[in-house]
């Protein structure tokens, strides 16, 4: 596995698992009142947060780990690890190509929403979700491009 897949599933998990835990978080307030009662800036605060910086740390640590592996295995590699072909190139543009696409028409619902002047609770939620959505269509694309070919 090339030192980019590593990178990418850090970011789908890191990305996955903390936007399932806000909508857990959200969810479990959204039964008891009305949406508009919900204090969910610090939690959505915390989550944006939280997302950046379990992807540096997690990248942190996969690099190190890829590191020493690439040193037992073969000492003096280690350098070469983070090497970058035209392939990973390729894969991750695709990748960010695709994830731009979902973002942009996420936005154009989110301005639909600020237009039809709906809450700001769904209005920032529908843009937190955009954003989310977004990081993980450009992982799960360079993920397949990765497994199937690109």
């Amino acid at each position: 596995m090339s030192y980019e897949e590593k990178t990418t599933w850090v970011s789908a998990v890191v990305t996955a698992l903390v936007a399932g835990g806000y909508t857990i978080f959200i969810a479990g307030r959204m039964g008891s009142g009305p949406v508009e009662a919900i204090a969910y800036q610090m939690p959505l605060l915390v989550a944006i947060g939280a997302v950046i910086v379990l992807a540096i740390v997690g990248n942190i640590l996969m690099s190190i780990s890829a590191a020493v592996g690439a040193e037992i295995a073969e000492p003096g590699s280690a350098k070469d690890i983070d090497r970058r072909d035209e392939r990973d190139i390729h894969i991750d543009r695709r990748g960010e190509l695709v994830g731009y696409y979902v973002m942009s028409a996420g936005a154009l619902g989110v301005l639909a929403l600020a237009m039809l002047r709906f809450d700001q609770f769904w209005i920032a939620n529908a843009l937190f979700l955009t954003f989310m959505l977004g990081g993980l269509v450009a992982s799960a694309v360079k993920l397949v491009a990765y497994r199937r070919g690109f």
